[in-house]
């Protein structure tokens, strides 16, 4: 017997969790698929559990390459920090329709609230992205679609639109009572999940940008902006410094990227990770991070690994060294 198949865009958050849902209990399979970039999505735990909660199965789309190129052109604009809201979503539905056959599926779902976000959930952006995907016929959008123009899955009856909702708005107060009602009670908190839309590091990477480094071949530069202190000597030149023992872990895992790798010895301290043709001034100024935000606090004289060598540096002029740091961080 012909079951309807569809695949949903999945961040494994409320909106998308209840998209699926209500068509699931449609009698439709849902395939939900978790797109991975350099800034959102991948292998987490939370996509998984809620996946596992609602039946489906869950699969993970790395399009990092070409989402690079889309954040690089942003042809439709980018929002308040470096989110290209608009492009990202079509892109997704333009991936999502070439797995159609993969998957033997029929359309495409996604969580989308007509309203939620004022410049790219509003009526106009929600048609733009469907005419940009250039599958604009096989993508509803459970949540609003009784406010939205019938595509192609509603109009042949693959999915009855009567049983489809008519939210809209920011509040996520509905979303809420319906997954209380559904008895799904373990989800993140609305909103988040985008880099790009958190302005510290927007900023950041706007900075790389403007030095010619948004290209996925420097990708390791995206990852290690996420972490702890950036600091920019001058075009190509950049400093990554440990704020917390995480950091220091995910800072750590791009060493080999850099040409500076500073750790602790005698006294425990941050990461640091120096990238490009640094100076040996610009050298010398990452040990002086490093003894400055180490247990020392560069008050006395701090030993350390520079690059598998132990090293040790006097105790920091502290007038000078906070003078550096004003000049050379990034920072909102």
């Amino acid at each position: 017997m012909f079951k309807m198949r569809a695949l949903a865009l999945f961040s494994g958050g409320l909106d998308s969790a209840l998209a699926i849902k209500v068509v699931v209990d449609q009698g439709i399979e849902v395939i939900a698929l978790n797109f991975v970039s350099h800034f959102f999505g991948g292998k987490n735990e939370k996509a998984e559990k809620m996946a596992e909660q609602l039946g489906v199965r869950l699969e993970y789309v790395d399009f990092s390459k070409i989402h690079t190129e889309i954040l690089k052109e942003s042809p439709s604009g980018r929002g308040k920090n470096m989110n290209p809201c608009i492009d990202c979503h079509a892109l997704m539905f333009e991936v999502a329709a070439k797995l159609l056959e993969k998957y033997d599926a029929n359309f495409i779902i996604s969580g989308e609230v007509l309203g939620q976000r004022p410049m790219s959930q509003n009526y106009i952006a929600l048609g733009k992205v469907m005419e940009l995907s250039g599958v604009e016929d096989l993508i509803v959008r459970p949540l609003s679609a009784k406010l939205l123009p019938p595509t192609k899955p509603i109009r042949e009856g693959w999915v009855d639109r009567e049983q489809l909702l008519d939210i809209q708005g920011r509040s996520r107060k509905r979303q809420m009572a319906l997954m209380e009602e559904y008895g799904i009670v373990e989800y993140p908190s609305p909103g988040g999940g985008c880099m790009l839309t958190e302005p510290n590091y927007s900023y950041r990477l706007k900075t790389l940008e403007n030095d010619g480094f948004l290209e996925d071949n420097y990708s390791f530069l995206f990852h290690l902006a996420k972490y702890g202190r950036f600091f920019r000597m001058e075009s190509g030149k950049y400093l990554f410094v440990g704020r917390e023992h995480d950091d220091n872990l995910k800072i750590s895992e791009y060493k080999d990227f850099g040409s500076l790798y500073i750790v602790g010895a005698g006294t425990p301290g941050p990461a640091v990770v120096g990238y490009g043709d640094l100076t040996k001034e610009e050298i010398i100024f990452g040990k002086e991070l490093f003894a400055r935000y180490s247990k020392s606090k560069g008050k006395s004289n701090t030993e350390m690994v520079v690059n598998g060598v132990i090293e040790e540096i006097e105790a920091l002029d502290e007038k000078s060294i906070n003078e550096k740091i004003k000049k050379y961080q990034v920072i909102l």
